[in-house]
């Protein structure tokens, strides 16, 4: 890697000579983002071994006020290796903790322990503190900590004359609290300590005073006295109280309202971003105003808004720059209104776009610290080293760019702490980042020779954790060959693991890893064994059995015979308790003397370590017949068929038919079906003709002429219909002229001069004789002109040279040679149509919004359509978008208007594009001629989701979000609108709201405590507003239990009535568990193997339910997609949302509005496990129980045998029979004693098809394709070294500068021999696997 880095640097360095230094800054700051950084593993083993500069993990809040009667404690937590030393500054200057008796050091820790106790004075210690980890490799600063000592003044002593009021007239009772460190609470109370009762007339302002929109006499009832209670000291301190006096009148005069607060018509309010904005407004009057809170230009935020304190008092939590505007309240009542304007500016302290991260690099690697904030006004960035400033101090390994500082070509000594200080007058943020140097030699982590067991056909990874500095390539062999694993049916993922996506039995084997850096080697192995599945080759089967008899249910199982197999038995979801009365041995379960409770569902489950499979059947226990019957009691089953069939009665279109019943097999017979065939039109296929009742076993049949029937009789009971009865003698019915004329008669041009007649011919019933032919008539309409004729024996006719889209009368009638049918109708129909003539005029153009536009034009004349005008289209394309450097697709798209119409609106544009568009008239025929073309340009509109959002844990103490820039952002992103939301369960905590930079692809949240999950939603913007909010959640921890979650391995709740489950066929891998969608019912089935796709779900009956509900959510997966139904009572058209969450922990949400509950889940894992449930768009709190269903794995399906199948076969037959031929002939040519030609070497050069030399031999190999010289070729396809003396490098690397796909040099750190040093050394031993395998890496 360090020579690929060399070689880019180079090619930079000779652009940036001949261009101006900005674009090569842009040029070298795109190549460094390619760099990885080393990621240390969290091996402690690892860590321990490895240098670290110092990083800050735990600090003092900035503003830190402290109790005076407890210690002080000043936190500053440090990590590093080796364990850093600490200091501390006071006021900016070095603070000597040894000097004073009271301060001392926290063991092992930074922090300051200040001993109070015994005669300190806490104001002693007041002051701006900053602490110091330093190590030999670097310093780290924490914040600096303002410490302040919380004060509780007295409240001046004061005498307060009662305060006289008329009745009616407004009333402020001040309270003046005294200045606290910090605020104190201020409330009412009386001198009795009663609190004051708050309402819309009387309430508490936010400066603590007390506010009477108008005083009543009630009023004067008690005392008012302010009270402030510390936060430290919950102390309470009482003002002296106020008497209050009110002057009664005869009557109180209304009056309108007047603000006691704020004063005047206009005020402003400045507030940082984050902080909750607190709007007041107190209005006096007679009757007591009501007040409203309004928005100049907009809504109300409604998701972060609060009214308080009785509506007077507006707050809106967390506020972001789009709080900023006018607000105003209004205060209104019977007598009029006032409103007061507030003017918001929201500004904001620095706050993080991207915040520097750690570098881990290796000697000679190059790398980044980017420091980015925001604010309002905009940050200064200062970057310090080791905490001295970096300005004045060139270093010739790393360039600061301003927010950016560029490393390049590290060396070991090169570690230190790099300190981002961003600042504005509003605040600013301190970040540490450490740059590490480590050089480390290639070494495993994980443990050593491990044994991984496997069924076939199934998917399995064999891991290899790793690591180096340089970061060590990882090369997997099997067997010891010489040969790397990577492609076909393997993968090797960057952390080193070795996925096999269909594991066979020819996998089997040893594996080596081996990872190789400029330091050394390590290799581990992993021994990987393959097992049989485990089936059931024959399972229990549905049974209805008498009281007292023996049953036996089969379960014959195949399993590999090293895996220790059990078979168990469960009835209905609950394991079997094998009593004396059954018998289980390896071919099923018999149970003697069955009773009542024996009746049940029983699944055989064959389950070894790894695997398992089930089968499941119903048995049925049927009572005895009674003593006295004379009768035996038989199975119930489908009726025996009618027998002696007998035909009588024959007339010309009737005949009657007779039979006897056959047995009803203890199920009586409910009715019986009359079928015929007949032997000229359709033969051998039979109809329905008649349905005759139970007790009837002779009906008279209704028949057509000219039919040679023959019937046959099939009985019906509850279980089903009989087998066919015997057939009856033919019976052939005289013919008739016929009755009905062919249906759906059609005439249409299939070119612009002709007309095709089409009709519906008659059946073989309706001919009613032989010879069936239809006459067929035409003529223009409107003209008088003759009817044209003639007789087909088809189902159309075409009349050619007619003129273009004409309108013809049709008539079609039937004739047999009994006679003619009725006259027939008369039907309109159209000659062939041409091109429309013309194209529309004068078409306007208006843009509407971002995504349409609306048209209008001037009609087609009616002549110049030629035809049916079916619709005007507009077709539109693409030209270009106004965001530079974006591709764009020139593909045509089109726009229908059906009718005869002269406006329409196109849709589903791009926004921020430019368009080029043009209209034609449409016909039967096809388009008109194009109109002119006209141009237009769409306006910015909002972006669409991001390409993708995950959520991930990389420790328990933060959580990373990454997201992608929408895929189409429909102009300049001007920011990211994050969203993040604690919750356990189903308790929510405070939204917090984030606006990030366009540029953001990441953000890392810093856990507040350990327990909570977090909510992210997450939309891009541009000025026109914000785009589609994409939503995930951080994931469940292993040691979480989810609440809807239920284990494999255990039974489900037994249902009250039996659910009938479909076959499955056999499977290998472990039953799928369904959680049904009621609080009551749950239903688990087996996922198919090999055999079967879909995974068979249980439909659970519907439940009565009371109020809005969902219920009966089911799942039918198969590899890549579900069917998700379900049930509700909600209103029609209610929008559902399906939430479906997969094995990573990823939430997605897909919308639903549809009259029928259903939705097919695309683009899902193949072997992924989801849950997801359905809850109401309306009301989130209508939802379903979750379902959780498997994929089919992708593997499973159509794996087939190559050499087993029959085109191969004959392929290779053919193949190899050509060759033989070929052989033949030139046996012959060589015995006659022709000569093929041979090519001069020297004038004519070989084509690519000359393999040899014109000796008269063949060959036949491909050259690409053949095993080196010196080699053969094992039966497993490996080539094994024989008698080669060149070195398995010289064809497994290649030569020197080649680059892999990501752009590493494969070469870097390979030692190619040189071939003549081995020559000589040949030696009859083997090569060693090892030898051969180090050789490689």
């Amino acid at each position: 890697m360090t020579d690929f880095l060399e070689r880019r640097l180079t090619v930079i360095h000779y652009y940036c000579l001949g261009s101006n230094m900005p674009s090569c800054l842009v040029l070298l700051l795109l190549f460094l983002h390619l760099v990885c950084t080393i990621k240390v593993p969290l091996d402690p083993n690892i860590q321990r071994d490895l240098i670290q500069p110092p990083t800050i993990i735990k600090q003092s809040a900035k503003n830190y006020i402290v109790d005076p009667r407890d210690n002080i404690l000043i936190e500053c937590e440090a990590q590093g290796n080796p364990y850093p030393m600490f200091s501390w500054t006071k006021n900016g200057k070095f603070y000597n903790v040894a000097k004073d008796p009271r301060v001392s050091f926290r063991r092992r820790s930074g922090t300051l322990e200040i001993e109070i106790h015994g005669g300190g004075r806490p104001e002693d210690y007041e002051g701006e503190y900053q602490c110091s980890a330093r190590n030999q490799h670097g310093t780290a600063l924490s914040n600096k900590i303002l410490l302040q000592v919380s004060r509780s003044p007295l409240w001046p002593k004061e005498n307060l004359d009662p305060v006289v009021v008329n009745e009616g007239a407004f009333l402020i009772l001040q309270c003046n609290p005294p200045h606290g460190l910090p605020p104190p609470v201020i409330f009412w109370m009386s001198s009795l300590m009663e609190p004051i009762v708050q309402d819309k007339r009387v309430s508490q302002g936010l400066n603590g005073d007390l506010y009477f929109s108008n005083v009543l006499r009630q009023d004067t009832q008690t005392d008012y006295s302010c009270n402030a209670r510390s936060h430290f000291t919950h102390t309470i301190q009482q003002k002296n109280p106020y008497t209050l006096k009110v002057l009664t009148t005869r009557g109180v005069p209304e009056r309108t309202p007047t603000f006691l607060l704020p004063t005047g018509t206009s005020s402003s309010k400045l507030v940082l971003r984050d902080e909750d904005l607190l709007l007041e407004c107190i209005a006096s009057g007679v009757p007591t105003p009501d007040i409203m809170w309004y928005k100049k230009g907009g809504e109300l935020p409604s998701r972060k808004l609060k009214f308080e304190n009785f509506n007077k008092t507006l707050r809106i939590i967390g506020v972001s720059e789009e709080d900023s505007g006018e607000y105003f309240c209004q205060a209104s009542n019977k007598m009029g209104s006032i409103r007061h304007t507030i003017s918001v500016r929201v500004k904001a302290a620095p706050y993080w776009l991207d915040e520097p991260k750690n570098l881990i690099l290796a000697p000679g690697e190059n790398g980044r610290l980017v420091c980015r904030a925001s604010g309002s006004p905009k940050p200064t960035i200062q970057w310090f080293m080791n905490g001295d400033a970096t300005e004045g101090a060139p270093n010739p390994n790393f360039e600061i760019a301003g927010d950016t500082i560029i490393f390049r070509e590290v060396q070991s000594g090169n570690s230190a702490v790099y300190q981002c200080n961003a600042s504005n007058e509003h605040g600013y943020l301190l970040a540490n980042a450490f740059v590490s140097i480590l050089d480390v030699p290639s070494r495993m982590l994980g443990p050593r020779n491990q044994l991984i067991r496997v069924i076939e056909y199934n998917r399995t990874q064999l891991d290899c954790p790793f690591f180096g500095s340089p970061i060590p390539t990882l090369r997997w062999f099997k067997n010891g060959q010489g040969s790397n694993l990577d492609g076909g049916n393997y993968r090797v993922h960057e952390n080193g693991t070795l996925e096999i996506n269909t594991v066979r039995k020819e996998d089997q084997g040893k594996y080596t890893c081996v990872a190789t850096n400029i330091l050394g080697n390590a290799e581990n192995t992993v021994r990987l064994e393959v097992k049989e599945p485990t089936r059931i080759v024959k399972g229990p089967e549905d049974q209805i059995a008498k009281r007292g008899s023996s049953v036996h249910l089969d379960c014959r199982v195949r399993s590999d015979s090293s895996l220790r197999l059990t078979v168990t038995w469960i009835k209905d979801d609950t394991q079997l308790y094998i009593n004396s009365r059954m018998k289980k041995d390896e071919d099923g379960l018999t149970i003697f003397g069955v009773a009542e409770k024996d009746q049940g569902a029983y699944t055989c489950v064959a389950k070894t370590e790894l695997d398992q499979d089930s089968s499941k059947a119903y048995l049925t226990i049927q009572e005895t017949s009674s003593p006295t019957s004379r009768l035996t009691s038989q199975l119930i089953d489908k009726p025996d068929p009618p027998q002696d069939l007998e035909l009588t009665e024959p007339s010309v279109r009737s005949v009657r038919l007779t039979w006897v019943p056959g047995d009803d097999n203890n199920s009586p017979i409910t009715g019986f079906i009359v079928q015929f065939e007949e032997d000229r039109h359709q033969p051998g296929t039979w109809h329905n003709l008649a349905s005759v009742p139970a007790n009837v076993n002779s009906v008279i049949l209704q028949l057509s002429p000219y039919v040679n029937y023959q019937f046959r009789v099939l009985a019906l009971n509850e279980l089903g219909s009989s087998m066919p009865s015997p057939s009856s003698e033919r019976f052939q019915t005289a013919g008739a002229p016929p009755e009905t004329n062919p249906g759906d008669v059609k005439g249409a041009g299939t070119s612009k001069n002709n007309m095709e007649i089409t009709w519906t011919p008659l059946n073989s019933t309706q001919a009613y004789g032989p010879n069936l032919r239809y006459n067929v008539k035409w003529r223009q309409r409107h003209t008088g002109e003759p009817w044209s004729n003639i007789t087909v024996w088809d189902n159309k006719h075409v009349v050619w040279n007619t003129p273009v889209y004409t309108q013809y009368e049709l008539r079609v009638q039937a004739e047999n040679e009994f006679g003619k049918a009725p006259e027939p109708s008369t039907m309109i129909g159209y000659s062939g149509e041409d091109y429309p003539k013309a194209a529309p005029t004068d078409i306007k153009l208006r843009v509407m919004n971002s995504t349409a536009i609306s048209l209008q034009w001037t009609r087609v004349a009616p002549a110049s359509i030629q035809g049916s005008l079916l619709e005007y289209r507009a077709y539109f394309w693409r030209e270009s978008s106004l965001l530079k450097g974006v591709w764009v697709s020139r593909k045509k798209q089109q726009q229908s208007f059906m009718g005869d119409r002269v406006r329409g609106i196109v849709s589903q544009l791009i926004p921020y594009s430019i368009y080029k568009l043009y209209l034609v008239a449409v016909n039967g025929r096809g388009d008109g001629p194009k109109s002119d073309v006209k141009e237009f340009t769409t306006p910015e509109g909002v972006p669409s989701a991001p390409k993708y959002f995950r959520v991930y844990e990389p420790n328990r103490e933060m959580i990373v979000v990454e997201w992608g820039h929408p895929e189409h952002p429909n102009g300049n992103l001007t920011a990211y609108n994050l969203r993040i939301q604690p919750f356990n369960g189903t308790r929510t905590g405070k939204a917090v709201f984030e606006t990030l930079s366009r540029n953001q692809t990441k953000y890392t949240l810093q856990r507040t405590d350990p327990v909570s999950r977090y909510r992210f939603a997450i939309n891009a913007r541009t000025q026109v507003g914000a785009g589609e909010v994409i939503t995930a959640e951080s994931p469940v921890r292993l040691d979480e239990v989810s609440p809807t979650s239920v284990s494999s391995k255990s039974p489900a709740p037994v249902t009250d009535a039996p659910t009938e489950v479909p076959t499955i066929p056999p499977t290998s891998s472990g039953a799928t568990t369904l959680l049904a969608t009621t609080s009551t019912t749950s239903v688990t089935t087996t996922t198919a193997g090999t055999e079967s796709s879909l995974v068979a779900i249980t439909r659970i009956p519907n439940i009565a339910t009371t109020g809005p509900s969902l219920w009966n959510l089911t799942a039918l997966p198969n590899t890549y997609w579900a069917n998700i139904t379900w049930m509700h009572n909600l209103e029609p058209g209610s929008v559902f949302m399906v939430e479906y969450t997969d094995s990573n922990n990823t939430v997605k949400t897909v919308p639903v509005k549809a009259h029928v509950p259903s939705i097919q889940l695309f683009d899902l894992v193949p072997g992924m496990t989801y849950r997801v449930r359905v809850y109401s768009q309306e009301h989130p709190s209508v939802t379903s129980l979750y379902v959780t269903f498997d994929t089919s794995s992708a593997y499973t399906k159509n794996q087939v045998d190559i050499a087993t199948q029959g085109w191969f076969i004959g392929l290779m037959c053919a193949v190899a029979l050509l060759v033989l031929i070929l052989l033949i002939v030139c046996f012959i040519k060589r015995s006659r004693g022709g000569k093929y030609p041979v090519r001069e070497k020297k004038e004519v050069a070989l084509g690519p098809d000359d393999n040899k030399e014109g000796d008269g031999s063949f060959d036949y190999s491909d050259e690409d394709n053949k095993p080196l010289q010196g080699s053969q070729t094992s039966l497993d396809g490996t080539i094994k070294q024989q008698e080669s003396d060149d070195s398995l490098v010289d064809y497994g690397e290649g030569g020197e500068g080649q680059f892999n796909e990501d752009g590493s040099f494969i070469g870097q750190y390979t030692v190619k021999k040189d071939k003549d040093e081995t020559e000589g050394n040949e030696s009859s031993e083997a090569t060693s696997p090892v030898n051969a395998i180090y050789s490689l890496a």
